[in-house]
């Protein structure tokens, strides 16, 4: 324990002097949690954890006293408690009760001084660990949300806001159990860490495109029916692939929730890991759909992926729809045309049926990538029938896309966005993502 500057005192046996305070403990044993079996929404928790890092294993842990107790422990094969659990010495979850809260983040834990010559890093084979707490509503450590990779290396800040997010996802679980006086002000806690979980599944910012203009929206579903805040499954995405190439990706998932997250993180990686091997964005969407099925994803999704290089002439590129919408091309001058042909949704059959459809796109040209959430709207539920809104369908967004002509990427977005909104009186009932790529006018 070298190096390591604990926030309080420590005991006898060097230990953090906080592992035995009574506040603390009361609170973790008011959480029902310990010597408890499996449960689906901790190991959805840990599996997202595992996966959106590359980590083989990955734990949701409570700790007293005493001991270190696993209520998820993905990446270990086992069921029984006794076997669930262990001296807390030999656990690293202690750092983050000694830090008083802080997380706790090993690159190389062989080489830190901080945990060098901790007695569980060669047993445990421990390359690097990454760990935040899990805390009480009043700021008690419980335990902690951990990733453990067998070999060290250096967590990517990306990798650290979502285990950072999932952590608090977890601690608000907790919460949530503990007290129904606490359900409101917990309803907006679950609503922050989705919006802030579903922002870790987005690009914050969009790629640069030299030559390009691009801008993206996601408009989460209004809440409505007592119905809890939960993560949407909509992403999208803008990454340059090979040589002068670049792909954008835009994809629904069916529901919402952890699930639906776990199937989004994982899509939006496989197609970045993927796009470097193949020019054919029919060939990668299939590659997805089998990935999806071999790692038994439990949701589908529709998703629309496309290929491009900026020219002299414009921008030259490749669409493919797995069971997506069609683009929408704005030209120049206010015409609005559809472009891919429609394809077999993922995630679902072995077999697809994708198809590659050339495009290209003048100076002035515009492509918008979007989901179904802008087109197939349904009205606030209660609404009397004869104060609903007309259908906003395919050709009102064709419509609305043309009323845009000349409006840069960021600007169409925006206006269109304010024309949804608008239409449905600020209520959303399905979430939309928009991306829109437009090479500039000359000059």
């Amino acid at each position: 324990m070298s190096g390591v500057g604990f926030a309080g005192e420590v005991r006898p046996d060097g230990l953090p002097a906080a592992l035995s305070d009574p506040a603390r403990l009361a609170a973790v044993a008011a959480t029902g949690l310990l010597d408890t079996g499996p449960e689906e929404v901790f190991e959805d928790l840990a599996t997202l954890a595992a996966r959106v890092t590359g980590c083989g294993r990955a734990f949701v842990t409570l700790v007293d006293a005493d001991r270190s107790f696993w209520k998820s422990c993905v990446g270990v094969d086992t069921v029984d408690l006794a076997d669930r659990q262990g001296v807390v010495r030999e656990s690293f979850c202690y750092f983050l009760v000694g830090l008083d809260g802080e997380s706790f983040v090993v690159d190389d834990a062989a080489a830190d001084p901080r945990t060098r010559d901790h007695p569980s890093v060669a047993p445990m084979s421990i390359g690097a660990w990454a760990g935040y707490p899990l805390l009480s509503p009043d700021g008690q450590v419980l335990g902690s949300f951990c990733v453990i990779d067998d070999n060290p290396r250096t967590w990517s800040p990306a990798d650290l806001t979502t285990l950072a997010t999932l952590a608090r996802s977890a601690s608000a679980e907790i919460h949530l159990r503990q007290s129904l006086d606490t359900s409101r002000k917990a309803h907006r806690v679950s609503a922050d860490l989705a919006h802030s979980l579903q922002q870790g599944l987005l690009p914050p910012v969009l790629r640069v495109v030299p030559g390009l203009e691009a801008a993206a929206s996601y408009l989460p579903a209004s809440a409505g029916g007592g119905a809890g805040v939960e993560v949407g499954g909509d992403f999208y995405d803008l990454f340059h692939t090979r040589g002068p190439s670049y792909g954008a990706v835009l994809g629904d998932v069916c529901g919402k929730g952890v699930a639906a997250a776990q199937v989004t993180s994982m899509a939006r990686y496989t197609v970045r890991a993927d796009a470097g091997q193949t020019s054919s964005p029919a060939a990668l969407l299939d590659r997805l759909n089998t990935a999806m099925l071999e790692q038994r994803a439990p949701r589908f999704l529709t998703a629309v992926y496309t290929t491009f290089r900026i020219t002299q002439a414009g921008l030259s590129g490749r669409i493919a729809l797995g069971g997506h919408l069609p683009a929408l091309v704005r030209r120049t001058d206010g015409r609005v045309q559809q472009v891919g042909r429609p394809g077999t949704l993922l995630g679902v059959l072995p077999e697809v049926h994708l198809t590659d459809v050339r495009y290209r796109l003048a100076p002035g040209d515009l492509m918008l990538l979007y989901t179904d959430g802008a087109c197939e709207g349904r009205p606030r539920p209660g609404t009397p029938a004869h104060t609903v809104p007309p259908a906003f369908g395919e050709d009102e967004l064709a419509a609305a896309l043309a009323a845009t002509a000349g409006a840069d990427a960021a600007s169409t977005v925006r206006e269109l966005a304010a024309v949804l909104a608008a239409h449905h009186g600020g209520w959303a009932s399905d979430d939309t993502a928009l991306l829109a790529l437009r090479v500039p006018p000359r000059p």
